[in-house]
């Protein structure tokens, strides 16, 4: 069975910095690219950062250069860096794993940040 679960979120001021963590089980994490959205009541999903299986990276304009998306493949785990967080950061985040562009994401249950002073 396939299991993600993310880990990290908090409430944090503005200017401040997390590290949000995804440890996935149950595939072979080093065929799957993956992602990281997040979301605010009432509007959709956003994907804010992706890394491919050969560790290539893309990233939202809202968070290039604040925000840092890396994995490790021994630990099946993919990580968000997170930096000089702003209050319009504040959403719950979710991490994916997609084998190809075609196939449907694995999804976890999500980590609430919350960006405030």
């Amino acid at each position: 069975q396939v299991h993600l679960e993310e880990s990290g979120g908090g409430l944090v001021q503005p200017g401040g910095s997390l590290t949000l963590s995804c440890a996935v089980s149950g595939i072979t994490f080093s065929n799957y690219a993956m992602d990281w959205y997040r979301q605010t009541p009432g509007t959709q999903r956003e994907r804010i950062a992706r890394i491919l299986k050969d560790g290539l990276t893309w990233y939202d304009d809202s968070v290039k250069g604040r925000f840092t998306i890396s994995r490790d493949n021994a630990k099946s785990t993919v990580s968000l860096g997170m930096t000089n967080l702003k209050v319009e950061d504040t959403a719950v985040y979710f991490c994916s794993a997609r084998r190809s562009i075609s196939s449907d994401p694995y999804w976890g249950q999500g980590t609430q940040v919350t960006v405030s002073s």
